[in-house]
């Protein structure tokens, strides 16, 4: 009689084991279910992260671009009212129709060179 009670508690305890799996491998798919999904909304979070950034850095170089500090504003004004504003002939007038390179180059140039 012993060995037919040690057989039903062998039988339970295997019955036990195997719900206890069973437990585990649905917690397991349960698990692989939340992580498939986090991982998607990461590759769309690091898609979208990655054209935000762009469609940031074109803003800031549209924006720099366009933007220049007060006194090269200044200067930028002087130039189109006909002066050179370089340092070779500040002061001096433009001859009409007449652009200069160093002119441009202290307006815009030097500044461009600092951002990067």
């Amino acid at each position: 009689m012993s060995e037919e009670y040690s057989s039903d508690n062998l039988y339970e305890q295997f019955a036990q084991v195997m719900n206890q799996t069973q437990d585990l491998v649905n917690k397991m798919e349960q698990l692989q279910a939340k992580i498939i999904a986090i991982s998607e909304e990461n590759v769309e979070l690091s898609i979208e992260n990655k054209h935000l950034c762009q469609m940031i850095k074109e803003k800031q170089s549209h924006h720099s671009e366009n933007q220049l500090s007060g006194s090269r504003q200044n200067l930028k004004e002087l130039y189109q009212q006909g002066f050179h504003v370089c340092s070779e002939y500040y002061g001096k007038r433009l001859e009409p129709n007449e652009s200069c390179t160093f002119c441009l180059d202290a307006i815009f140039g030097h500044e461009q060179g600092m951002t990067k």
